[in-house]
């Protein structure tokens, strides 16, 4: 029994709600901005979708085993209370996905302000992967792997989301327009500029 409790993380109640409120924020932004306006992602989706593209192997495959090895390497290097906030935030993430999939978008017409949309996304993504990062949870796989190499290496987190963002980014090239590419770009140069600040707001507290 003394061994199994030794497994259950210990999850403090402020933390999963500030990290609930992050996975909402992000499901909002992702669905009424990033789906409506088609900004493409640097990362394990964007990955996944490359090879999709050039090898034919299905997201669902590629991206199930992205996320498990991301999430076990966040285990080994941040312990199982990453695992237990990661749970929480990856749960209230699709719940709110799903909900706000119940309604259509607030502002579909964003699609023709391509700018408009990357700077919004870069928003909604910044913010609410930010408070759940400053939390100790990864909402998705990019950032369990953010989260574990920054603790690692001692790199700042905008620093490993950005070369990872750009490098799936310029290899999509392969198949999407630059002026696409280019807006994903700002997007994702913003969202991990906040997602770092957020990040680190924690250690100045």
């Amino acid at each position: 029994m003394r061994k199994l409790k030794n497994f259950i993380p210990k999850l403090k109640l402020k933390n999963c709600l500030v990290i609930i409120l992050g996975s909402i924020i992000l499901a909002f932004g992702l669905y009424n901005v990033h789906s409506v306006a088609k900004v493409t992602e640097g990362g394990s989706l964007g990955l996944c979708l490359l090879l999709d593209y050039h090898f034919g192997i299905s997201p669902a495959v590629t991206g199930f085993t992205v996320n498990v090895i991301s999430y076990l390497i966040g285990f080994k290097v941040l312990g199982k209370e990453f695992i237990g906030y990661s749970a929480v935030s990856t749960a209230a993430y699709s719940i709110a996905y799903a909900v706000c999939e119940i309604f259509p978008p607030i502002y579909p017409e964003i699609i023709n302000y391509p700018i408009a949309a990357s700077l919004l996304g870069a928003l909604f993504v910044g913010v609410g992967v930010g408070l759940s990062v400053r939390m100790g949870g990864a909402p998705c796989a990019d950032d369990a792997v953010a989260m574990s190499l920054s603790h690692l290496i001692k790199v700042k987190i905008e620093v490993i989301y950005l070369v990872s963002d750009l490098t799936v980014l310029l290899l999509s090239l392969s198949y999407i327009p630059v002026g696409k590419i280019m807006y994903s770009l700002l997007t994702v140069i913003l969202s991990g500029r906040i997602i770092g600040f957020i990040e680190r707001f924690k250690k100045q507290v």
